[in-house]
């Protein structure tokens, strides 16, 4: 019985590495960690490109404490606002960024929003 199996490149691999992949992750920490010949994370350069769907301070007030909280209840507590001011808040937010291309009808798109414009970080969450 063969140890190895022919990649459809023609070479032979074992088994255990058919479904491994195909990058390290050395290789995807450096292309995403540092741009060659400069010291600015790649995640700030990007954020820069991204269109800017005109958040108000409370809007931002709001989804920072949606995205720290478990639960839309829990936000009305800190913040001291009704639900329906919340709904009311993330409804717009979610308005904005549909408006310049860039949509987010989950908390997890919000999420993923609130990184690429810098309003909140990993360390955060």
């Amino acid at each position: 019985m063969s140890t190895t199996i022919q990649a459809a490149s023609g070479t032979a691999i074992h088994p255990a590495q058919r479904f491994a992949p195909r990058r390290s992750a050395s290789t995807v920490r450096a292309r995403t960690a540092v741009t060659s010949g400069t010291d600015t994370p790649r995640s700030q350069k990007e954020a820069a490109t991204f269109a800017d769907p005109g958040l108000t301070a409370r809007e931002i007030a709001v989804l920072d404490a949606w995205l720290r909280c478990d639960s839309k209840q829990e936000v009305c507590a800190v913040l001291h606002i009704a639900l329906g001011t919340v709904n009311t808040h993330l409804t717009r937010i979610r308005a904005k960024y549909a408006t310049v291309g860039r949509a987010a009808p989950t908390k997890a798109s919000l999420v993923a929003r609130a990184l690429q414009d810098g309003l909140v970080t990993l360390d955060d969450l």
